[in-house]
């Protein structure tokens, strides 16, 4: 009975359709074309590069991630493809609006939003944002190369002292090794016009540059960082304590972020391979 009224919908539609049976059971057979099948083989790689960006990468990013890979894909394509498999970029977040401002008190701005420079380890930017947890806030410091936008120091607490700042400087100045006459920039917070840095910069010959008061935009890199932190990791966790969130934070930085996370100012590369590449060319 079943089979009867199965072969007499099947008819039916057939006549909707204004096709015979025959035609319609060849169609439902059909494999799939070349070119359809390309496409589920792309489409598998691209989620594969999707994921391993922590869904964060749009298009551009991922077709160069596909021709790391040996892949002659367009980016059209990709982009196609990825609309089709609902697979989106992290996108959006909060900008602040430029304001001017007085200069600092304790340094001039000698860096003058001079954004671009021409080889690592010549000027440096550092600021701070908070993180928040079941436990309180988490208040993040970073210290950031100009050249390749890499994270060259970081430290992470419960409070927002001066040891927060200058942690996060020690560990850059111990892991780079700058030359004296490194220029540092930063905001005109208490942790950077207060004594303890300002000794430490003179003991290591660095230079002290200072955004105008209330001028975001004078320190724009290190906000840029920000920016991409919070939409790509922070906004899309509940961190349950503070060590959970320096672990996840920790992660970003050293095993994405630095080595991973392509950059439109470093090419379409990540700050280490930048870096990498710089120096092979340089010597």
């Amino acid at each position: 009975m079943r089979e009867h009224a199965g072969q007499f919908r099947l008819s039916a539609m057939c006549r909707v359709l204004r096709v015979n049976r025959s035609g319609y059971y060849a169609w439902l057979h059909c494999p799939h074309s070349p070119r359809a099948l390309e496409d589920q083989r792309i489409t598998d790689l691209i989620k594969q590069a999707w994921l391993e960006s922590g869904t964060v990468y749009g298009y551009r990013k991922v077709t160069d991630d596909l021709r790391d890979q040996g892949e002659r894909c367009g980016k059209h394509r990709v982009a196609r493809l990825m609309k089709i498999a609902s697979l989106k970029a992290q996108i959006g977040y909060r900008r602040f609006r430029p304001r001017g401002g007085k200069p600092a008190a304790v340094a001039p701005n000698h860096l003058a939003r001079q954004f671009e420079v021409m080889q690592p380890n010549t000027h440096w930017v550092t600021d701070i944002t908070y993180i928040r947890t079941h436990e309180g806030w988490l208040f993040l410091a970073i210290v950031l190369d100009l050249f390749s936008r890499q994270v060259v120091g970081w430290s992470m607490q419960a409070t927002m002292h001066s040891d927060l700042v200058l942690q996060a400087l020690i560990a850059a100045v111990w892991r780079r090794k700058p030359a004296p006459g490194l220029m540092l920039h930063s905001d005109q917070g208490t942790q950077y016009t207060g004594g303890e840095w300002q000794s430490f910069l003179k003991t290591h010959q660095l230079v002290c540059s200072m955004s105008r008061r209330g001028n975001y935009h004078d320190n724009a890199v290190a906000e840029s960082f920000f920016q991409l932190l919070k939409r790509e990791r922070i906004r899309r966790k509940i961190y349950p304590t503070r060590e959970a969130a320096k672990t996840d934070i920790f992660n970003y930085i050293e095993m994405f972020y630095n080595p991973v996370r392509r950059h439109g100012h470093n090419q379409g590369l990540s700050p280490v391979q930048y870096e990498k590449q710089f120096l092979r060319r340089d010597s």
